[in-house]
């Protein structure tokens, strides 16, 4: 568990410091990115540009939580009505209704991340 949390940091520190470089300017064009630059548009396409990574780690990291959670909550449903059949249908309507409430944060994060994706500052 270690190794893999260790591989996951790892590759989002890759990403992170990785990232700005792929959306940088070639040196070949740089006569096109002065005139970008003298417009503007560079500013704009390097925010989209953090914006969009930005938006996946986001939704990412909040898919990922909220699976975890959503399986936890499974997992002791499930050893509940095996512990106590009797008891499956009040166990089942507690479990579904958690299940809401997590789903519920990540549809939060996916609101939250259309407006970051979606929300121009050069327009303000």
């Amino acid at each position: 568990m270690k190794k893999l949390i260790s591989v996951i940091l790892l590759a989002s520190l890759v990403l992170l410091f990785v990232a700005p470089l792929a959306f940088a300017a070639d040196a070949a064009s740089s006569n096109a990115a002065a005139a970008a630059a003298a417009t503007g548009k560079s500013a704009n396409i390097s925010y989209y540009a953090m914006a969009v990574l930005g938006c996946a780690i986001g939704i990412g990291l909040a898919a990922l939580g909220t699976g975890i959670g959503q399986g936890l909550g499974l997992n002791g449903a499930c050893d509940g009505v095996a512990r106590n059949p009797g008891a499956s249908g009040k166990i089942t309507t507690t479990l579904i209704i958690g299940l809401a409430m997590i789903e519920s944060l990540a549809i939060y994060a996916l609101v939250v991340v259309l407006i970051v994706f979606f929300v121009n500052p050069f327009k303000l």
